[in-house]
């Protein structure tokens, strides 16, 4: 854990999960500048002119509060978190837990059913002392007066994001986003302006940036929100070749089917019978609906640890196996403790590389491990990835083995064995 000291108190926070090896922090300079200026104390040189005093209060909302530093800092306000982020979520109930404030305790009662899929309800996500926690897919608060956003990396996530919460704000609320310089671009202003209203920006402060928008734009001038978006995929896919795909805003490659996943499409394994399946980070669950479709006997678990992507994955799964298809839909990390040692046969995976703008071979290092717990003996991993990541490597570390199925001059499927 690292100290976090601004204006509003003296926090310990930690990512998620924790790992006393990991430098990164669970907070970052747009966080204390956003802080800063809630708090009162910002440089009014940096704000734009007429920027009236922070007064925060009322039905608060932080949308997209990455590791809960935000949540933790402002609890006595009783906010109200919206992330797409399973792993955000859990490390804002740690950071608040340890804590040790009273908001703590009750950030810590939230269902843990709401993990087993991405239709939770804003009722299983209240916590009694005020603070509640919601997914990126749930119904969002009837009134906003206060909502500040952390810029997420997708530009539709923020699009969808901001066209669900809009309804909810008044002329008399508050809206202030807040990113580093490098996430706040002219496109990311223009989303702000045409969805919510008039739009300005603080100078920058440690290669920081604040967004304040005045609500002002009418649903009609809005538009509808385009999310999620639905299309077909191409002939020459195997068994999905023109099947529909459902993609939520901000799930990887959102309107076509990347390279990669197609590379690994190409060489799956060929499975029948019955058999338990693992679509590990499934995006939106593309890879584990051909499993099900080649292997109609197979039943597959989906997990991801974006909410966005199990809705993706469900809908799509759903619309091709069927409504009464066998398969569990997971908000996790990695193949933790949510699903049982060896009873797995088959893990199929295609791991991210990036932590919102880090770029990390720890997701890849859990993914692993936690396919070999979960795996029986006999079980194999499956693997796609770019080339230059060296994911043989690892493998050979965990599993003492690793075999190259495929290869091009980008990507390699690999195969381990457990035994």
């Amino acid at each position: 854990m690292n100290r976090f000291t601004t204006s509003w108190g003296t926090h310990q926070l930690a990512r998620f999960p924790a790992d006393p090896r990991d430098q990164l922090r669970a907070w970052d300079a747009a966080d204390e500048y956003l802080l800063s200026h809630l708090h009162g104390d910002a440089d009014p040189e940096l704000l734009p002119p007429g920027t009236p005093a922070a007064a925060p209060g009322g039905a608060v909302v932080l949308l997209g509060d990455r590791w809960g530093a935000l949540t933790t800092a402002l609890a006595q306000l009783r906010p109200t978190q919206i992330t797409d982020s399973h792993l955000g979520r859990e490390a804002t109930r740690a950071n608040l837990a340890a804590n040790a404030t009273a908001d703590a305790t009750a950030s810590a009662t939230a269902d843990p059913a709401a993990n087993a899929t991405p239709k939770a309800t804003a009722d299983a996500t209240a916590d009694p002392a005020g603070i509640r926690l919601l997914t990126s897919t749930d119904p969002v608060p009837e009134r906003i007066d206060l909502l500040v956003v952390r810029v997420p990396k997708s530009l539709a996530f923020l699009e969808d994001q901001l066209h669900r919460l809009a309804p909810a704000l008044h002329p008399g609320s508050t809206v202030i986003g807040a990113g580093m310089v490098t996430e706040v671009h002219t496109s990311t202003l223009q989303l702000f302006e045409r969805i919510i209203g008039p739009t300005r920006t603080s100078k920058a402060l440690r290669k920081a940036r604040l967004i304040f928008s005045t609500p002002a734009a009418a649903a009609e001038d809005r538009g509808a929100n385009p999310w999620p978006l639905r299309y077909h995929l191409p002939e020459g896919i195997g068994v999905l070749s023109g099947r529909p795909v459902t993609n939520h805003a901000g799930v990887f490659c959102a309107d076509r089917l990347d390279i990669g996943t197609r590379f690994l499409l190409d060489h799956l394994p060929q499975h029948r019978g019955p058999q338990r399946v693992v679509d590990l980070g499934c995006g939106n669950g593309v890879v584990g609906t051909a499993a099900a479709l080649a292997n109609p006997a197979a039943e597959v678990t989906f997990i991801d640890e974006s909410f966005q992507a199990l809705a993706s994955a469900e809908a799509t799964f759903r619309e091709n196996a069927g409504p009464d298809a066998p398969a569990r839909f997971l908000a996790a990390d990695a193949l933790a403790a949510d699903v049982p040692a060896g009873s797995v046969d088959l893990v199929l995976n295609n791991p991210p590389f990036h932590s919102h703008q880090a770029t990390t071979d720890a997701t890849a290092w859990r993914m692993f491990t936690g396919a070999r717990r979960a795996l029986r003996t006999g079980g194999e991993l499956w693997v796609v990835g770019n080339r230059h990541l060296g994911y043989h490597v690892k493998l050979r570390r965990i599993f003492g083995n690793c075999e190259t199925v495929a290869a091009n001059p980008k990507f390699v499927v690999l195969r381990a064995t457990k035994r």
